[in-house]
This record gives C-alpha cells, sequence and structure tokens, in this order.
C-alpha cells in the first residue's frame, strides 16, 4: 500500500464515527461491493437460469401434452416431441428462423420479426404478434396426435402466458396449462387449477363454419347444443374468464394458428 493510500485509511479511521462524513462514506463503500457481489452472482447464474428456464418450458409443454411421468426425465421424454416453426401468414412449416435461438416473445418486440395489430383485431390484448410461431407435436403411429401451441393475451391484471393442446383432429381441446401470469390468487389465479384446466378437454374450438367457437362462460356451463363449445367461468373472475376466451379465439383465428390448423385439417 502506498504511503497516500495509508495515510487516507488512516484519517479514516481517525475520524468520529457519528461523522456525516464517514457515515456516508462507510454506506457508499458498502453499496460498492454489495453491487459487486450481486453483479457478479446475476453473471455466474445466468447459464444456469436459462437452463431451468428452458427445462421448466419442456415441463409445462409435456404436461399439458399428457406426456409427463415421474419416472422418467424430461429431456428424454421431450425427444418423443417434434419441434417445428409455423409462418403465421402462410400456415406452412418454415425454416426461416432458427429453432435452437428462436423466442417468440423477444421477436413480437421486434419489428423485423412481427407486426402491429388493429385493435379491432387485437382481442388478446397483445399489441404486437410475431410472424413465426413454434409449435409442438406428439404422434403415435406416424400420425399427429396431440398439436401444442403457445398462447397468450391480457387478463385483469396482466399477460398470460401458456400452452394450448389440441387433438390430433385440431378441432377438439386436450389441454389448457398457463405458465407465466400475475393474476389474482384465488380469483383470477384459478387458471392454475388443475380441476378447471380439466374441463377443458374435450371441448371443440371450431363451428361448423371453421370459425373459434370455444369460450369461457360466466358461471356454469348450461347443458344444451353449446355446451360443447364452452367451459365454466372462473368465480370472480369475470375479467380474467374475458381475457381467456379472448386470447383463445385470438390464436386458433387468422391472425393466430388459424390458418395453419386449416391445412392441418386438410391432411397437412
Amino acid at each position: 500500500m502506498s504511503e497516500s493510500s495509508a495515510g487516507m485509511l488512516t484519517r479514516f479511521r481517525n475520524m468520529p464515527n457519528d461523522s456525516r462524513a464517514k457515515t456516508l462514506m462507510v454506506a457508499l463503500l458498502l453499496c460498492l461491493v454489495c453491487s459487486v457481489i450481486v453483479s457478479t452472482a446475476a453473471v455466474t447464474l445466468k447459464p444456469l437460469q436459462i437452463a431451468n428456464a428452458e427445462l421448466d418450458r419442456k415441463r409445462n409443454i409435456l404436461q399439458v401434452a399428457g406426456l409427463l411421468r415421474d419416472d422418467i426425465g424430461i429431456e428424454e421424454l421431450f425427444d418423443n416431441v417434434e419441434v417445428r416453426v409455423v409462418d403465421l401468414d402462410s400456415g406452412e412449416y418454415s425454416d426461416a428462423v432458427d429453432l435452437r435461438t428462436y423466442n417468440q416473445r423477444q421477436a413480437a418486440r421486434d419489428p423485423a420479426l412481427s407486426q402491429a395489430l388493429a385493435s379491432d383485431i387485437d382481442i388478446a390484448g397483445i399489441g404486437r404478434r410475431a410472424k413465426y410461431a413454434i409449435v409442438y407435436l406428439v404422434r403415435e403411429a406416424g400420425a399427429v396426435k396431440t398439436i401444442v401451441l403457445p398462447v397468450h393475451g391480457y387478463g385483469l391484471w396482466s399477460t398470460l402466458y401458456g400452452f394450448l393442446a389440441l387433438q390430433g383432429d385440431a378441432r377438439s381441446v386436450y389441454g389448457l396449462q398457463f405458465y407465466d401470469h400475475l393474476e389474482t390468487p384465488g380469483l383470477g389465479g384459478e387458471v392454475d387449477n388443475p380441476k378447471w384446466r380439466a374441463l377443458w378437454n374435450g371441448k371443440l374450438v371450431f363451428d361448423e363454419q371453421d370459425q373459434p367457437r370455444i369460450e369461457v362462460v360466466r358461471g356454469r356451463v348450461v347443458p344444451g347444443p353449446d355446451a360443447k363449445y364452452q367451459v365454466d367461468g372462473l368465480a370472480g373472475a369475470t375479467l380474467t374468464s374475458v381475457g381467456v376466451s379472448n386470447l383463445v379465439r385470438f390464436w386458433l383465428g387468422e391472425q393466430g394458428f388459424g390458418p395453419y390448423l386449416a391445412k392441418v385439417r386438410g391432411g397437412m
């Protein structure tokens, strides 16, 4: 340590502990040390956080597709899932983006990879829609058994992100699961309730004209010809229920996966 540095340290030690200058210097030094520790931890742990997020995404896809098991690892189970990129405008599979690095959330914020939505068609309240989306296919004996679609849209307090799984016929629901939202626990947060999620299984999503018809109703579904398109509402969470209806219909419609699903129904 140089003489000047040693002198400064001595003067600092000799300052009264109740000195305003010494208090500010200690606080500043403490903030500096904490900032270095936090920054180092963030940089060091980032690869692990990314890996955990990817693992959680795969877990949610496997769960909504009915493939999740306790006795087999997630990576091994995910080998049974076929991952494809879809051009949402044409409904065709595409190689325009790299599956390994493509992030649909980030793409939706990039003007080169997304498009702004007019308010009259943006029923999901997402503002912009990515041009490409990733779909997940589960096959059985070569035929598509389940199609898992990433969906998102605005609820009451937040944007809900999830996966909608359709039967191989691309007409009926296999499951719906949200993995990221800030809806009110016990109310809108009941979108996570397994009992409510189970109500979606087997519901038809399109009417006879292939228009999105499925909806979350207010209260309970009343038996009748429309019941096959309807799911019980979330008690005390009308706006979240409406948000779920809107986001599902949007992603099943012409601005979402509608063109792609039409091709699947046509034998794609």
